[in-house]
């Protein structure tokens, strides 16, 4: 049947407009066939694959709440421990032990830190000296306490949540200080626990999902949804590791969960967060509609996008009659353009007459002025000839090189300077130069060998050249020009612009006739009228060039054209 298919998709020997609409169904089909096959395959595999990759999917947004909802636990005891450690620091243990001092201490502190109960002043003996709080503690004894003995041997303490003296749960935080005489003394402070719960249930966690602290002991520091209240033993006991993970499991009621712990790094606290995994799974009916939604639109773009892109193929087919015409208007175009030189070249021959006429009758007209008697205007008539008899000069030089680019000049082998030549070219292209402000850069050698060559086509050759530099560069670019003799006895000449460049795959096409990327505005003559010119004097032409860096047209020419090569030329 694809055999078939094929022949029936490449079947010519029908009328135009059957042919078009049989090729145009056959496309239509095979690309269907070809695109949303692999699509549907991929949803199906998707589809069963799913529930295997939904955890991963869960569980991302659970690890990223329980490491942002820990780093805040941990801001906020950081933040409370360097309020106390400050004020160690600042505040001596006299001052300290003043009842007045240590209650100004407490009031400043709960004005502008939330969670702080009490403060106390703790001697090297673990007898509290000093206090501000709500409860009658002064005089206690912390010694056997492990908040005291923790605090000495580390410096500083944070607790687990715990009831105390108080009888109401709570956490403790103690900074140790030590002075140059060797006085220490403990800086002690009460943290309510409420901070815990509200910035637990402030954590925005989906429906049926639990999340509470757990000490190293297993002892919840706050309430849970399931799992029992503050300083309960908690039935479900994660494992605990250096960093977040996450696991599954079963807990105490036979419910399968996902578990993500994250264990504090500045106090001895767990955050675990729990969700059932039958709340996670209502995702998976959700994803089968998505999936049936994106399936019917992903095949309704392809089916636009087929239509499209069939419509514009059978419409370039319908053309590619029409561009075969075009190829040979391209080519009358080509004779046209020849006919113009020409004409041009026709022209400029007869404008010579004219211009010799006038550059005598200028002559004359000096002699004449400078013979007579002087008289108020002769220096004025004197300076207006010169500049008569320049622009003749000037107009002779233009036609001149009419001519020589059409053509009708003989091939003459004469002995030349290249130097010199580069530099009558870019007299005659001084208006673009200026125009474009290029920097046009002279690397000429003083000790250039003559070469017996023609003149007018390396003159040409070196016009086109120069042209494609400068329509190549933006304004302010630079070409740079540079001649050096050869080991051979011939003249080397490099030119290279810092322009846009030549992509590789133009680049071997450059000297082909007809072949431009100037579009409306080039003929593809200029380059391979160039490459015959040096071809046909005996020398050899490359280029080499990099986007974005610039081309270099380097010619060898040698000291004198092989005359057998130019006969066959």
């Amino acid at each position: 049947m694809f055999k078939r298919l094929v022949n029936t998709l490449f079947l010519m020997d029908r009328p135009s407009q059957d042919r078009y609409g049989v090729l145009k169904r056959n496309i239509i089909l095979i690309m269907l066939l070809i695109t949303i096959l692999p699509l549907a395959t991929m949803i199906v595999i998707n589809f069963f694959q799913y529930r295997s990759h939904l955890r991963g999917q869960i569980i991302a947004p659970l690890y990223a709440m329980a490491e942002k909802t820990r780093h805040s636990f941990e801001l906020f005891m950081d933040q409370r421990l360097a309020i106390i450690r400050f004020i160690s620091t600042t505040y001596s243990f006299e001052e300290l032990s003043d009842k007045q001092s240590i209650k100004k201490v407490l009031i400043s502190i709960k004005k502008e830190w939330s969670g702080f109960v009490d403060i106390g002043l703790i001697n090297s003996q673990g007898e509290l000296v000093s206090y501000s709080g709500p409860y009658s503690l002064l005089g206690k004894n912390y010694s056997e306490q492990i908040s005291f003995q923790e605090t000495q041997l580390k410096g500083q303490y944070i607790s687990n949540v715990f009831l105390g003296h108080r009888k109401y749960p709570h956490i403790v935080i103690a900074v140790q200080h030590s002075t140059d005489d060797g006085q220490t003394w403990i800086l002690r402070a009460t943290i309510d626990t409420n901070f815990f719960d509200n910035l637990i249930s402030s954590m925005g966690l989906p429906r049926q999902t639990d999340a509470f602290l757990l000490s190293r002991d297993g002892i919840l520091q706050t309430h849970s949804l399931y799992y029992g209240n503050t300083l309960e033993k908690c039935p479900l006991q994660p494992p605990i590791s250096h960093r977040s993970s996450s696991f599954e499991g079963t807990d105490d009621k036979d419910r399968a969960v996902i578990i993500v712990a994250s264990p504090f790094s500045i106090a001895g606290y767990t955050l675990v967060i729990v969700q059932p995994q039958s709340v996670a799974l209502q995702s998976w009916y959700a994803l089968k509609t998505e999936m049936i939604i994106i399936f019917l639109m992903s095949l309704t773009i392809i089916v636009f996008a087929i239509l499209q892109m069939t419509r514009v193929l059978i419409r370039r087919i319908k053309t590619s009659d029409e561009h075969r015409e075009n190829v040979l208007a391209e080519l009358q175009h080509a004779q046209k353009l020849s006919s113009i030189g020409r004409l041009s070249a026709g022209v400029a021959h007869e404008i010579n007459n004219p211009l010799a006429i006038i550059n005598e009758k200028a002559g004359l007209m000096s002699d004449l002025i400078k013979l007579s008697d002087d008289f108020n205007k002769k220096e004025k008539f004197i300076d207006l000839t010169d500049a008569i008899l320049n622009s003749v000069k000037r107009c002779r030089k233009i036609t001149h090189r009419l001519l020589g680019f059409s053509k009708r000049i003989d091939i003459k082998i004469e002995p030349i300077n290249i130097n010199y030549i580069i530099n009558e070219v870019l007299d005659f292209l001084e208006k673009d130069v200026l125009y474009r402000k290029i920097d046009v850069q002279l690397l000429l050698s003083d000790s250039l060998v003559l070469i017996h060559s023609d003149h007018g086509l390396i003159e040409q050759t070196l016009v086109n050249l120069l042209t494609n530099a400068f329509a190549a560069v933006e304004e302010f670019g630079e070409v740079q020009i540079q001649t050096q003799n050869l080991n051979d006895g011939g003249v080397n000449l490099k030119i290279s612009d810092n322009g846009c460049g030549i992509p590789q795959d133009v680049i071997k096409n450059i000297f082909d006739p007809f072949f431009t990327t100037k579009k409306e505005k080039g003929t593809g003559l200029g380059l391979s009228i160039t490459y015959g010119i040096i071809k046909k004097l005996g020398g050899q032409i490359s280029v080499t060039s990099k986007i974005g860096e610039g081309t270099v047209f380097t010619i060898d020419l040698p000291e004198k054209p092989n005359e057998l090569e130019m006969m066959n030329e």
